[in-house]
């Protein structure tokens, strides 16, 4: 598998890696079995890039990540997780509802300050019973997650004090890259602005449907030399499944609109004998920014199918007839 480097840094990472999301529950319950079990497909199929959070699954994926990790050669993967949230532990009757099944007993608390920063990385540490994390991603931090008026709060612990400790880490050694985990191309832009950081993890922005990063980020990642990984590669679903009823867009059912242009796109790629989903998973990388596309899912079966879609020949014509249709 295809190696791509982390900006400026020593970092190189596999150009598909795994997302940790559903390993922790989302939407739907998954064992410690099952998960091992996809973690061990992912690494059989060569992916060495792993990410993660405290809020999947409320350290659950962070332990399950941490125990499948412990019995590998440490310079033979890239493992990154994420920071801005604290967890709390809470009776059982009052563990709330972020669409994770049977998650551990925790809420989250969110701290974007040095303080934060610093108790999450500590805590981060001891639920992967690990002693070494590559990237930190700053996660959730923005208006598409807070709203404006409780993200100008956030941001601004993150600007004055937040980044510092990034800097320290990253300084220290104890992690070799950071930068932002996130669901929209403002935030990016605004923290560029404030200083450097390495790379982004950018979830559902740019896809083969939404197409966001076009509105300046990318040209800001060519010019700081910022790296783009790449989340969220079917928009919640609906690239992979097509237009069906129920289909899934940005966390929740597809509107109209969105359904007209996936079913223009799938026509597209029917008339070239090729899956819509091949199309959507390949699409990333063609921009040399990105530097990584993720692949989140807690059955082995499902990643298999994700990964042949790689062999899949994509033409370069597909794409072109798709852009009208896209979300920018």
């Amino acid at each position: 598998m295809d190696i791509r480097k982390i900006g400026n840094t020593s970092l190189a990472v596999t150009q598909f890696g795994f997302g940790g999301a559903a390993i922790g529950g989302l939407y739907r319950e998954c064992t410690r079995d099952a998960a091992i079990k996809t973690l061990q497909t992912a690494w059989d199929a060569g992916l060495r890039y792993f990410d993660t959070a405290p809020f999947y699954g409320f350290g659950l994926s962070e332990r399950r990540t941490g125990d499948f990790l412990r019995a590998k050669p440490r310079e033979t993967y890239v493992l990154s997780t994420k920071v801005g949230r604290l967890l709390r532990p809470v009776p059982e009757d009052q563990v709330p509802d972020y669409s994770y099944v049977n998650p551990l007993p925790f809420t989250v608390d969110y701290d974007y300050s040095y303080d934060g920063i610093m108790r999450s990385f500590a805590f981060s540490y001891a639920r992967l019973g690990l002693n070494k994390v590559d990237i930190l991603f700053v996660h959730d931090i923005g208006a598409y997650t807070h709203g404006a008026e409780k993200n100008a709060v956030y941001l601004r612990q993150l600007l004055d004090s937040g980044m510092r400790a990034l800097e320290e880490l990253k300084a220290s050694g104890a992690i070799s890259a950071y930068g932002l985990g996130v669901n929209e191309v403002e935030v990016c832009l605004e923290v560029i602005a404030r200083g450097p950081i390495d790379c982004i993890l950018l979830a559902g922005r740019y896809s083969l449907l939404d197409r966001s990063a076009e509105r300046g980020l990318l040209e800001a990642c060519r010019k700081h030399n910022i790296s783009l990984v790449i989340g969220g590669v079917f928009n919640s679903g609906i690239l992979a499944t097509g237009p069906v009823p129920g289909a899934n867009f940005d966390y929740g059912p597809a509107s109209d609109d969105v359904l007209t242009r996936v079913r223009a796109m799938q026509d597209i790629a029917e008339a070239n004998s090729i899956p819509l989903a091949a199309a959507a998973i390949q699409f990333p990388l063609r921009e040399p920014v990105v530097a990584n596309v993720l692949i989140g899912t807690a059955k082995p079966a499902s990643l298999t199918r994700n990964l042949e879609l790689l062999s899949v020949k994509v033409p370069e014509a597909v794409y072109a007839a798709a852009a009208p249709f896209t979300i920018r």
